[in-house]
């Protein structure tokens, strides 16, 4: 029950990063509760299952934090909610304006 437990967290602290890192503007509450469950989980696996288990679950929280990002960042995903709108119109220039009603 132990190790489900902090399987449970790690996956969700990185859930919560991406959903914070992607998703959610700013640095909010799943942000600050994605770092909370994946410090919950390292502190939990150290506590109570013992120190090996602790240093695994500290190389698994960066390790899938790492290529979750990196997953999410090569995936179409970004590329669906990215505004891809080309704008074809200009400005004119206030100084261009002048120079048309001078001549």
């Amino acid at each position: 029950m132990n190790i489900f437990l902090v399987v449970l967290l790690v996956l969700a602290g990185v859930a919560l990063l991406l959903l914070e890192m992607f998703l959610l503007p700013g640095f909010g509450i799943a942000g600050v509760g994605g770092f909370g469950c994946l410090i919950g989980s390292i502190v939990f696996a150290w506590m109570k299952i013992g120190h090996i288990a602790g240093l695994i679950t500290l190389v698994a929280c960066l390790v899938l934090s790492g290529l979750a990002i990196w997953g999410f960042l090569r995936s179409k995903a970004l590329d669906k909610m990215a505004l891809n709108t080309k704008i074809d119109s200009h400005v004119e220039l206030a100084e261009n304006k002048l120079k048309k009603e001078k001549k």
